[in-house]
């Protein structure tokens, strides 16, 4: 089963961030371009031919993000998305934040 196979599941607070060990296997298991940034979210910059197929992306995503109850930043730009996810609750890392992203990236290889 695929990452992007699960559903999120919805942070109410009170559990903690995966372990650092853990996040790392996780992320192994995303596509390349996914990194922990500053803050330790999880995001990945995706590239696009014009505006139009990155906002496209974006409109995609967020229906997922609703479906799913699970929300993150989406930096739209000319020909790029930048996708950040964390789980706000906890301000830390879940599995969901790794199933989230793994839905993103499905979305963009199914772009072509």
């Amino acid at each position: 089963m695929s990452l992007a196979d699960n559903e999120c599941v919805p942070c109410r607070g009170g559990v903690p961030p995966v372990e650092p060990a853990k996040a790392q296997e996780l992320l192994r298991q995303l596509e390349q371009g996914w990194t922990f940034n500053a803050q330790g979210h999880l995001e990945r910059e995706y590239a696009f031919k014009n505006f139009a197929e990155a906002l496209e992306f974006v409109n995609k995503v967020g229906a997922i993000a609703e479906e799913q109850g699970h929300h993150p930043d989406l930096h739209l730009a000319w020909g790029k998305c930048k996708v950040e996810i964390w789980t706000h609750k906890i301000q830390g890392l879940t599995e969901s934040d790794f199933f989230f992203a793994a839905k993103a990236d499905r979305v963009y290889s199914s772009n072509g």
